[in-house]
């Protein structure tokens, strides 16, 4: 029966401590010289003789003795070999459990914290876009945890300090590995559609609150997708497509929208903020608040809590009202000083720090 692990640093298991290593490894070392000693008095030989035979003794090398050995010296070399060999048996055991009973206690530890995570972001599929979604994310300071099937792929994000759980995405019990039921947001971005329809129908069983973010290969698995539950489906071949035509219609505009999106040397920023309950801003006009002087940035959309739609362009006599959703662009320390004024950054539009 596996271990049960209560806390991070506390099993049923007992494992082998590193003492036990070190004492072992000093009785070897009290052994050599015992056998160097011993061999230099009974035989009457050198010191370095003494260390020689002792040596190829206890390694089991086999070489020919030294010197022709008294009946004596015979017997101690039996028991100098029977307790020696049994004392090296003894440090490479206890040496090898030591190693495995840590990579487990790290392994247990890192799954541990993964389990009491909160509002973190679950990347499906480790590919070509995962990688680089995976990088985005951390670039913006973002805790997450990527969850895929190939275990030499999450062992080597684990040694490299990210968060990583080897399970397919389709089974509840890797979902829930990767803490699912606290998770802010899912990317499922496995290469088949069919996959993606299924992560998005347990992630949205498990936690029905979830933003999912799911990858399609065409318009009609995209329909799918989102009747699935995914909050919204992106097609890499259509982003790609639309990128690229975008560079040759409008290329200053893709200009200006790469630069404040991934330009990190400009100071700015482009976020989205929730107008908390009991925010000071609640229940003014944008001319009151005055954005541009007060706060050095601009409001370039508003959703209205009331009918969910994105609002252009708001007029400065709109009405800023609680749980309404501001897109602004601007200064970067100045968006994060609007949380002082009950407006938390959601951080799901990009935030880049000069």
């Amino acid at each position: 029966m596996a271990p049960v692990l209560d806390s991070p640093g506390n099993s049923h298991e007992q494992l082998p401590k590193r003492a036990e290593v070190v004492y072992a490894v000093l009785f070897l070392v009290f052994w050599m010289v015992v056998g160097t000693l011993g061999y230099a008095f009974l035989e009457n030989w050198s010191l370095l003789d003494g260390l020689y035979m002792a040596f190829i003794t206890l390694t089991t090398i086999g070489y020919t003795e030294v010197h022709d050995l008294s009946h004596t010296g015979r017997i101690f070399t039996i028991v100098f070999g029977l307790v020696g060999i049994g004392a090296a048996g003894v440090v490479s055991y206890r040496s090898a459990r030591l190693l495995i009973a840590g990579t487990v206690i790290r392994k247990r530890r890192r799954m541990y914290k993964i389990r009491h995570m909160n509002d973190h972001y679950i990347i499906c599929g480790y590919g070509r876009v995962g990688r680089d979604l995976t990088n985005a994310l951390l670039r913006a300071k973002k805790t997450l945890v990527v969850l895929d099937k190939d275990e030499s792929i999450t062992e080597h994000l684990n040694e490299n300090g990210i968060y990583a759980v080897a399970g397919d995405a389709a089974h509840d019990s890797a979902l829930l590995a990767a803490g699912i039921e606290n998770a802010k947001g899912l990317i499922t971005l496995l290469p088949d559609d069919a996959q993606n329809v299924y992560v998005t129908l347990v992630a949205r069983e498990k936690n029905p609150e979830l933003f999912i973010l799911a990858r399609a290969s065409n318009a009609v698995n995209r329909q799918r997708i989102l009747q699935a539950g995914a909050s919204q489906v992106i097609s890499p071949v259509q982003v790609g497509a639309e990128r690229m035509a975008q560079v040759i219609l409008r290329p200053h505009v893709d200009q200006f929208m790469s630069q404040v999106l991934q330009a990190e040397d400009l100071g700015l920023g482009m976020e989205q903020v929730v107008v908390q309950a009991g925010s000071k801003l609640a229940g003014k006009t944008l001319r009151q608040v005055d954005f541009r002087q007060s706060w050095e940035t601009i409001v370039i959309a508003i959703i209205k809590k009331s009918d969910q739609k994105m609002h252009f362009y708001p007029k400065p006599d709109d009405l800023i009202e609680q749980e309404d959703i501001l897109i602004v662009l601007g200064s970067i320390g100045m968006i994060e000083r609007l949380a002082n004024e009950g407006c938390k950054p959601q951080g799901q539009l990009s935030r880049k720090k000069g």
